[in-house]
């Protein structure tokens, strides 16, 4: 199968200018983060993505959130404190509150399936201020597809030239009915016609599936982390149901995906939700061994959510970080973490800078800048998600798939730039643990950290009290 697509494009811009001003802003070799490398532009193609769901939209039918829990085909477990002991087996007095637990090959087991890792979390907490969608409560979480691994040996459901992407899973803590969602590249064919792809690195057939190490969600629309260029947006109002296509979709077949001969795919799953727009770096991204060297555009290994300012209208903010490995991370190879303004009206970006793609003179276009970015405290690495509330941060720590886990907490300099100091002692975390989302109040089994872990047989959902 051809596609004649364009990747997500990315603009490398020479000279960046912030609102309202003239005086270019440089972005130096500097150990200590510099707003200058924190720029991000919508990417070119979004109009046609938009047009190409249009067009979707015209043959698919769509189902909403609410109304995919009420149909939902999986179930899990759920408990009061853990619901998987093998999550916690290198973690001494684990302080768990509530956990939810994946049904079989979601949660691997004795003979493990690397064909989906769980990486991203997010909840109704940030999508809406009143913590519900409709009569709904959900959580939402990110799996990428067949990462090749040293050593380890892939199932036949992950063959090179065939990866699936991204999916999300929608889940109901309630009940522990859960169902999964494709994230899917909109495109035209060779025909003219609107179709689709899997989530990748390069929207190509080269392409990996796309790491999704952080989700948030946000109004209608999902913010999905894309390691090298940025994030990539879609809006939940587009999912599509290829069960209630009738002959127009195939939910069987799980090695085909898009249109093929007037039916749609999507590698046997029910539902996909096309990307509908793209923010990308605009700063050059360093050379890959120089990359936790605090310089240049940051990757976005993980993203959340600061919704502290709704207790007075203020400014919300998209928090974005990177993963350097090392727990015990030198002084500035630790990694970055970043806070970008959002619209309160439209949850969209506040495109609140101006850019210049041309230094000859070119026209200046809106760009999205972080207004704060801070390194990790030094001593401190391996940081796998990252939130903040009320100007304390909450760093997740990994450490491998045997050894105990951390959540750190962290204050912030007064400043817009600097490093975080670790505050206190480390709380204990489940083995493998990843992305971060806050859930704020005092609500049962619902308020505080939420977190996942990611390695098969260690499986689980869980919230935890912020250290």
């Amino acid at each position: 199968m051809a596609w004649p697509l364009r990747s997500v494009v990315r603009c490398c811009l020479a000279t960046l200018l912030v609102a309202g001003g003239l005086n270019a802003v440089s972005a130096p070799a500097h150990a200590e983060p510099n707003l200058g490398n924190y720029y991000m532009r919508t990417a070119n193609n979004g109009t046609e993505m938009r047009q190409r769901i249009e067009e979707l939209d015209k043959e698919l039918p769509k189902l909403g959130v609410q109304n995919i829990l009420a149909e939902a085909p999986h179930t899990g477990r759920t408990a009061n404190g853990v619901c998987n002991s093998n999550a916690v087996n290198e973690t001494p007095d684990p302080p768990v509150k509530f956990s939810f637990c994946w049904e079989g090959d979601d949660a691997g087991g004795s003979k493990p399936t690397y064909e989906w890792t769980p990486q991203g979390i997010t909840t109704v907490a940030d999508a809406v201020e009143d913590k519900a969608w409709g009569t709904e409560k959900p959580l939402i979480t990110t799996w990428y597809n067949c990462e090749r691994r040293i050593g380890v040996d892939q199932p036949a459901e992950c063959p090179k030239d065939n990866k699936k992407g991204v999916r999300i899973s929608i889940i109901d803590p309630s009940t522990g009915k859960y169902a999964h969602v494709l994230l899917v590249y909109p495109f035209k064919n060779d025909s003219g016609n609107a179709t689709y792809m899997s989530l990748r690195t390069k929207q190509n057939a080269e392409g990996g599936s796309l790491h999704a190490g952080g989700i948030v969600w946000y109004g209608n629309y999902l913010y999905v982390a894309d390691t090298a260029r940025g994030l990539r947006v879609f809006d939940l109002r587009n999912i599509f149901d290829l069960k209630a296509a009738g002959d127009k979709g195939n939910t069987t077949d799980k090695g085909k995906i898009g249109r093929q001969d007037g039916v749609f795919y999507g590698h046997g799953y029910r539902f996909v939700l096309p990307e509908s727009e793209a923010y990308t770096n605009t700063v050059p991204r360093p050379a890959e061994g120089d990359r936790c060297e605090g310089t240049g555009s940051p990757t976005t290994s993980y993203v959340s959510l600061d919704r502290t300012a709704d207790r007075d209208g203020g400014t919300r903010y998209l928090l974005t970080g990177e993963y350097c490995a090392g727990r015990e991370a030198p002084k500035d190879r630790g990694g970055r973490v970043a806070a970008w303004p959002l619209n309160r009206d439209d949850g969209m970006p506040d495109m609140n800078a101006r850019c210049v793609a041309d230094p000859a003179g070119g026209a200046t276009i809106p760009c999205w800048h972080a207004t704060a970015a801070y390194a990790m405290p030094p001593g401190v690495g391996n940081i796998q998600g990252a939130t903040r509330y009320a100007g304390s941060w909450y760093l997740a720590q990994s450490n491998g798939d045997r050894g105990t886990s951390a959540l750190i907490k962290a204050s912030q300099p007064g400043g817009a730039t600097g490093y975080l100091t670790k505050v206190g002692d480390s709380h204990p975390a489940a083995v493998g643990v990843e992305d971060l989302s806050h859930w704020p109040g005092s609500d049962a089994n619902r308020s505080g950290l939420w977190t996942l872990t990611e390695h098969p047989g260690k499986r689980m959902v869980y919230l935890t009290a912020k250290p």
